[in-house]
């Protein structure tokens, strides 16, 4: 299976980054800010953004873009400079990113849920000259004297809600370390501006810095489990491929309007709907955080046709009555991330919406989001899969020791192809340990089938080995998943001296007939009996997860320790 056919666009094989050959598109633009370009001149007077209070078009958007970068330019923030993002999903996120984008500079977009140790080591080690937050998250900052590089603090107020003015905050009250209403618990730094100060500060700036495609557009942090994160420098290459990717392969196009629901500051948000939409000239609209509820009421509100979100947010959505009665008859593509969803979730979403087409899609950081996604319609023939690689990545198997695996066979997944990141920032060894000539090590195991659809197992680190007998926790997660009542799964290995691991639980079910003892018997009729899990802890409340909607594992293990 592949993505060949008469909508496929042209690629041919290309040498970058030194040594590595990949296959790329012929036409593409060269930049990560022409792609705005682009949408500015073929829809200058359409809906690009929505938050709120706010709908701007492509042609207001651009003219806050220009207005933030001549600012900018103004305080001596050019080519290679680190411009850091520690933005909630507004407005200003967007403004600020293609500001960066426009003096050739470098985003480096935090989550917010980043704390005060993590933010000072991530600014310090991209030496970030200016830092736009949200204005309510002042109290998280390092102090001036710990970030000796950082010139420039940008405070932006939250956004307003439908049908309210968009408030202001003071100038001379920021600069003065007074923080403006919408910010009422934070401390804001003496120095300090407000985004909106900033926007009147200087003469627009319409043009655009030349770059290189195999520049560094934006560094994105990787969330490790050990250690300190490292900055993954995605390049204008990659994020265009990445969001053509998107836009050729789901059929997006400028009547589509997404919703943001995950947060910008992550390679999903980031990519597969800022980036996608820009590339398509769609609509974005932008949720601060996901709630199930108002995520319906947005959705049918703004005809919403467009997402990607992980599966655990679809099984929230279906559970509240609203979903029922809204009306998302507009919904026609719906993409979700990292793991195939459960075949139960996928039959009832295909019977309250029959319009809706599911698409799962893989990839990570290091790939500038996607590496596979399913063909549209073949979701649930094949629930199991992540779909294929997409048409200018490619991806094999190989043991421990370097070498390509037949089809079918499980092994570590490596990934190659021009969205594939040239390393880390500031980090040769990390860089050296994970990449081997421009292919990227993944840390997942998987196989690809006959028919070129990959199937993901699990994290190398997250395989349980009971007694020398190998599980993969994501089997197990997925059996449980199916159970009828159960919204959510996670297995993980309780600490042995005799065996090593054995299996442990974690369910969260809404439904009391979902039991200990029920659990156990589901699995046992369906599973080997090494893998049935020998304890289980059920929850009544979601089981935790970061920002970016993945399941928190290191906290899970820690309880059962």
């Amino acid at each position: 299976m592949n993505w060949a056919g008469p909508q496929r666009p042209a690629t041919r094989m290309e040498a970058h980054y030194g040594d590595r050959v990949v296959r790329c598109f012929v036409d593409r633009p060269g930049s990560f800010h022409s792609l705005l370009a682009a949408a500015v001149a073929a829809h200058g007077e359409r809906e690009a953004l929505v938050c709120g209070g706010e709908r701007l078009s492509w042609r207001e958007l651009d003219d806050r873009v220009a207005r933030v970068a001549g600012a900018l330019a103004a305080r001596g923030i050019g080519q290679g400079d680190r411009v850091a993002l520690f933005l909630s999903n507004r407005p200003a996120f967007v403004i600020a990113l293609f500001a960066t984008q426009r003096l050739g500079a470098i985003a480096v977009p935090i989550g917010t849920r980043e704390q005060r140790a993590g933010l000072a080591w991530i600014l310090g080690h991209c030496a970030a000259r200016v830092l736009f937050h949200d204005a309510e998250l002042a109290d998280r900052l390092p102090d001036s004297g710990e970030l000796p590089n950082l010139q420039w603090r940008i405070a932006c107020a939250a956004p307003s809600a439908a049908g309210e003015p968009r408030a202001a905050a003071s100038s001379e009250a920021v600069r003065g370390g007074a923080a403006p209403a919408e910010a009422a618990p934070g401390r804001l730094e003496a120095g300090t501006e407000s985004f909106d100060a900033l926007e009147q500060a200087g003469d627009p700036l319409r043009e655009a810095a030349r770059v290189d495609e195999e520049d560094t557009a934006v560094i994105l942090y990787t969330s490790g489990t050990t250690g300190r994160p490292k900055g993954a420098m995605l390049t204008h290459l990659g994020i265009v491929h990445s969001s053509l990717h998107f836009v050729h392969c789901m059929g997006l196009t400028h009547e589509d309007r997404s919703l943001l629901a995950v947060p910008a500051s992550h390679v999903t948000g980031l990519i597969a709907n800022v980036g996608s939409l820009v590339a398509c000239g769609g609509a974005l609209v932008m949720m601060p955080s996901f709630k199930a509820d108002d995520f319906i009421a947005l959705m049918a509100g703004e005809r919403i046709t467009h997402t990607l979100i992980v599966p655990a947010m679809y099984s929230l959505a279906l559970l509240q009555p609203s979903f029922a009665e809204a009306d998302l008859s507009a919904w026609r593509l719906g993409g979700f991330g990292g793991a195939p969803m459960p075949v139960a979730t996928i039959d009832a979403l295909a019977e309250r919406l029959p319009g809706l087409t599911l698409v799962n899609a893989y990839g990570a950081t290091e790939t500038t989001s996607p590496t596979t996604m399913m063909p549209p319609g073949l979701t649930r023939q094949h629930a199991d899969s992540v779909g294929v690689p997409m048409p200018c990545a490619d991806v094999i198997v190989v043991d421990d020791d370097g070498r390509e695996l037949p089809r079918g066979e499980t092994g570590e997944l490596w990934i190659s192809g021009p969205m594939v990141v040239r390393g880390y920032w500031e980090d040769e060894a990390a860089t050296a340990r994970e990449f081997t000539g421009g292919w990227w090590h993944s840390g997942d195991l998987g196989s690809i089938d006959a028919d070129g659809f990959v199937r993901i197992f699990d994290r190398k680190k997250d395989m349980l080995n009971r007694g020398g007998y190998k599980i993969f926790s994501v089997e197990v997660e997925n059996l449980i998943v199916a159970m009828p009542g159960v919204v959510e799964a996670a297995v993980v290995g309780r600490p042995c001296p005799v065996l090593g691991e054995r299996v442990h639980a974690f369910v969260y079910a809404d439904d009391p007939a979902v039991t200990v003892d029920a659990i156990r018997r589901w699995c046992a009729e369906r599973l080997a009996d090494y893998k049935v899990p020998e304890t289980v802890t059920l929850s009544a409340e979601p089981l935790p997860r970061n920002a970016n909607g993945k399941l928190l594992k290191r906290v899970l293990r820690e309880a059962v320790v």
